[in-house]
């Protein structure tokens, strides 16, 4: 399993639910397409040199795009953290010279849905329309994206809103757990800060700060581009310039520097809870390394696959401990980590950590074998068409993401030959580099309940 960015939870906005219930019937029926094993994707410039991947489907009158300017909430000032993401609230709050009512009206009698979302990197768009009203979809779109008001009002309400969850997660223990994980492992960092803000941040945000942010981060230096549907090349051209060609050339983005993880800790949050949560973070691998793939498959087998792991096998179906339980490789623009997670009953978490511990002892120490080796190939091989292709707005978000993550144009068709081309010795060494280092673990469950001594997973 790779997750981007799931150390903390983030606010996010759903799209606007649309108007008609014409509209809602044939999106519903066309949203879904067969997942499929390649996809052609085109290499488009606009006239005025906006770039695009594109993947071309007339089978459903769908147009999907999706879009993200790099930089998200690590660009949020000192003292205005919350920025990003309150603006990402407010695109279809009112642009050009409509208002928000009106604005919402015009996006629900088009028959589009927009979205806008900020994460940590990025602050990403998408729009999904009917080819037929596409005139009137993207010129709504361009004007979110050029010029939104950032109206008082709807400042004021969105912000409120936001605030409202900010109070109701202070009595949550995963979001009061969330922000001693983020704080502990990334001290002094961007990453280490709230996404969300906090309510004295977002207070100190006004219309102007919006603006502000919005002229220097949605630039075209910034912008990647991925679009799926009943579109051609030349037409989506033209499309691409109306969109983005009146942006500023180059954004202006505070330099941000890599992550320093603080591993080899123990944080703990007391809770008066009937069921302990375990997460423990070991080193990561960045995802242009040319130990990924081996990497990869060896947390498959580890905790990645939900039914087939290691982890699982231990903890879940030999003893009952926890419902579930998975490990991931978390990736952002400036860190990267393995981590496991679990919940298990505060008189047993004890019990749960040691096994977590000593499965991820075995596995640097043997490492999985040639058999195991061979299945976690076969499924996310397999797995991947279902994950990412199985839908226009999934293949959309999959265009963008290869793009972030400069894996190239022909990635799709390569990877299986690179998940084919690992050797078992290459998984082994993989284990070695990044399961050999004590983890950070966080534990949030009764004060009572002690957990072994940190020293005892480590292998020295």
């Amino acid at each position: 399993m790779i997750a981007k960015g799931n150390f903390m939870h983030m606010i996010q906005f759903p799209p606007r639910a649309f108007g008609s219930a014409v509209l809602i019937a044939v999106l519903m029926a066309f949203c879904v397409l067969p997942a499929r094993a390649g996809v052609e994707i085109q290499d488009v410039t606009s006239p005025q040199g906006v770039k695009a991947w594109l993947v071309e489907d007339y089978s459903v009158p769908i147009v999907s795009i999706r879009f993200a300017f790099k930089g998200g909430s690590t660009q949020d000032p000192a003292g205005k953290e919350g920025l990003a993401n309150l603006m990402t609230g407010l695109f279809d709050e009112g642009a050009g010279d409509l208002d928000s009512d009106t604005f919402q009206l015009r996006l629900d009698d088009a028959g589009s849905e927009m979205s806008f979302s900020a994460g940590y990197d990025q602050v990403s768009g998408s729009m999904r329309m009917l080819a037929e009203t596409q005139d009137e979809a993207f010129a709504l779109l361009r004007m979110a994206i050029l010029t939104p008001r950032f109206d008082p009002a709807p400042v004021n309400r969105i912000r409120d809103q936001i605030v409202a969850g900010i109070e109701a997660g202070a009595l949550d223990p995963a979001t009061k757990s969330d922000i001693a994980w983020a704080e502990a492992l990334y001290d002094g960092h961007p990453y280490a800060r709230r996404d969300e803000g906090t309510a004295a941040t977002l207070a100190s945000i006004t219309p102007a700060d919006l603006k502000a942010f919005h002229a220097r981060t949605f630039a075209r230096s910034n912008l990647v581009v991925g679009v799926v549907g009943a579109i051609d090349a030349e037409t989506l051209g033209r499309r691409l310039d109306e969109l983005f060609a009146s942006l500023p050339a180059e954004a202006e983005l505070v330099p941000v520097p890599r992550a320093d993880i603080k591993l080899g800790q123990e944080i703990r949050v007391d809770y008066d809870l009937p069921q302990t949560t375990l997460q423990l973070a070991y080193p990561g691998i960045e995802r242009n390394d040319p130990q990924f793939f081996a990497a990869y498959l060896m947390n498959h087998i580890l905790g990645g696959g939900t039914f087939s792991s290691w982890l699982f096998n231990e903890i879940r179906e030999k003893r009952g401990l926890a419902y579930g339980i998975g490990s991931s490789l978390a990736n952002r623009e400036y860190s990267s980590a393995l981590v496991i997670g679990t919940a298990t009953r505060s008189d047993r978490a004890a019990e749960a950590l040691e096994l977590i511990r000593a499965e991820v002892r075995r596995m640097a120490e043997t490492g999985p074998t040639e058999a195991e080796l061979d299945f976690a190939k076969k499924y996310v091989t397999g797995a991947y068409a279902i994950n990412n292709l199985d839908s226009s707005a999934a293949i959309a978000r999959t265009l963008v993401e290869l793009q972030i993550d400069g894996l190239g144009i022909d990635y799709i068709d390569r990877r299986s030959g690179l998940i084919a081309a690992v050797t078992l010795d290459e998984v082994k060494a993989a284990a070695k580099r990044l399961l050999t280092t004590e983890p950070a673990v966080m534990i949030v469950g009764p004060a009572a309940k002690a957990a072994p001594a940190p020293s005892s997973g480590a292998i020295q």
